[in-house]
């Protein structure tokens, strides 16, 4: 007997759009400069972090520059000095201009970011876009200074005083001991907000080939715990308390006091 059922089709293949190759929907020179990096790819990449390293050797030669001065400053005054007590000379220079480094470093590279931050903005598209170049370059600055000096420094009025030049908003009675923190310009701290140890905070993530930018705000007296992870586009409540090792997916909205992912104990019977 003959078998006139139809074949199963074979499932189709999906295909994803990839958003950073699309031709660049901007006109002008915003245009060109998007559908250059986007047809050239790693290789526009490339060509773009050369302005980027030569701000941080720049931003990191200036503020060697008070150290390396002392340093010779001490080298023609104990010529005559035995080797032991040129060696403590020496060895003290070094300590002193490694402090001089810090200082000069935190006030150093937000002069270079503060003609950035106007440009900085929330944003949803192509990671090849003319929107996401100052935010790169914001967060490069940034990252120049956190993964030098900035544990040194947390928690301490130093680095709330190097987010601050950086742009982030921080009222008073703020507390932050974590450098895990990018994109300082889109965040807001309002007072007496306290963020604990080995938190990360972003305001971007990725999703589906975009690049999205979005401000994260914490208001007044909120607690977030210890290696919490918040992203963009999220906002915590007065007074409320995000829990430790809890992850605050974008656009979450925490209502006022209240305890997100913390574990409450059951009562003892």
């Amino acid at each position: 007997m003959e078998n006139n059922r139809t074949p199963d089709k074979a499932p189709e293949t999906l295909e994803y759009d990839d958003i950073n190759k699309r031709v660049s929907t901007k006109t002008g020179p915003a245009a060109v400069v998007e559908n250059i990096f986007r047809k050239l790819g790693n290789l526009a990449f490339l060509f773009f972090l050369i302005p980027v390293i030569s701000i941080c050797v720049l931003c990191l030669a200036i503020s060697l520059t008070p150290g390396v001065y002392f340093l010779q400053w001490i080298q023609l005054h104990v010529s005559d000095y035995s080797l032991l007590l040129k060696s403590f000379c020496y060895a003290s220079g070094v300590a002193v201009g490694f402090l001089a480094f810090i200082l000069t470093l935190i006030t150093v590279v937000p002069l270079f970011n503060f003609p950035i931050i106007p440009f900085v903005k929330p944003y949803r598209g192509a990671w090849f876009s003319v929107e996401s170049i100052p935010w790169y370059y914001h967060n490069a600055l940034t990252y120049l200074v956190r993964y030098t000096i900035l544990d040194l420094i947390t928690p301490s009025p130093l680095n709330l005083l190097f987010f601050k030049l950086m742009g982030m908003r921080i009222g008073k009675g703020v507390l932050i001991n974590t450098s895990n923190i990018s994109d300082p310009c889109l965040i807001i701290l309002e007072d007496y907000v306290t963020i604990g140890g080995s938190v990360y905070m972003m305001a971007h993530y990725g999703m589906k080939g975009f690049l999205i930018i979005d401000k994260l705000h914490i208001k007044k007296g909120a607690m977030v715990g210890l290696a919490a992870k918040l992203l963009g586009g999220v906002t915590i409540g007065e007074k409320a308390v995000v829990g430790p090792n809890v992850a605050v997916y974008p656009k979450t909205i925490i209502k006022p006091g209240e305890k997100y992912g913390v574990i409450v104990p059951p009562a003892a019977s």
